[in-house]
């Protein structure tokens, strides 16, 4: 059985994506996030390839409409307490047998192909990471078929430049591991506003223009 694990936080009014607020404001950014999030969980959580999974936070947040955007199948399960690291090694340990793809909720451009590929690279590899230009990454992928490095996001520099290479360097000698597509996630203004000129169609010049 193949695993997707969408992580995700209750878009809540003040609560998600302050530094795209602090560009378009609260408001604004949270209706993007929810958007965003909702349009991702209809995308994923219906292919049959996988069991898609919802691990959120804040734990009291289960009951949120957002999470059933998508209908009755993905599965719910709260994200528990401690920093990013620990609550991201939480899916890994405790879903039943196979291997598990874990994806953020603010990635506009992910696509089932996308996280399609990342579980084929883990049938020749231990571990898949989906790199952002930004250096930190969108997905973290393991097959487990061995066990979990203990120490796998320990000491990494979140939200930083070194996100992705300090996790890589966590990795213990005797795992696999391989790249998946590049796809940026929207942290602030200045990402919005590149997305939204790389998803604007071209259009056609008319003639004699």
């Amino acid at each position: 059985m193949k695993h997707l694990v969408i992580f995700a936080r209750a878009p809540q009014l003040g609560r998600v994506k302050r530094r795209l607020a602090g560009g378009i404001g609260a408001m604004a950014a949270t209706r993007f996030y929810r958007a965003t999030l909702a349009d991702e969980i209809r995308r994923l959580a219906n292919d049959r390839r996988w069991t898609t999974w919802l691990f959120v936070t804040p734990d009291d947040a289960l009951g949120h409409p957002v999470w059933r955007s998508a209908g009755p199948r993905p599965r719910l399960y709260p994200q528990g307490r401690g920093d990013l690291g620990q609550r991201m090694t939480l899916p890994f340990r405790v879903l039943p047998p196979g291997p598990v793809v874990l994806v953020g909720s603010d990635i506009p451009a992910l696509r089932a192909g996308h996280v399609a590929r990342a579980f084929r690279l883990l049938g020749r590899n231990d571990f898949v990471f989906g790199p952002a230009g930004d250096g930190g990454f969108w997905l973290v992928g393991a097959r487990r078929l061995k066990p979990m490095p203990r120490a796998l996001f320990a000491g990494v520099r979140w939200s930083t430049a070194q996100a992705l290479a300090d996790t890589l360097a966590g990795l213990p000698s005797g795992y696999s591991k391989n790249l998946a597509d590049t796809l940026d996630d929207i942290d602030d203004a200045q990402d919005l506003q590149r997305w939204m000129q790389a998803a604007r169609p071209i259009r056609p010049a008319r003639c004699g223009a």
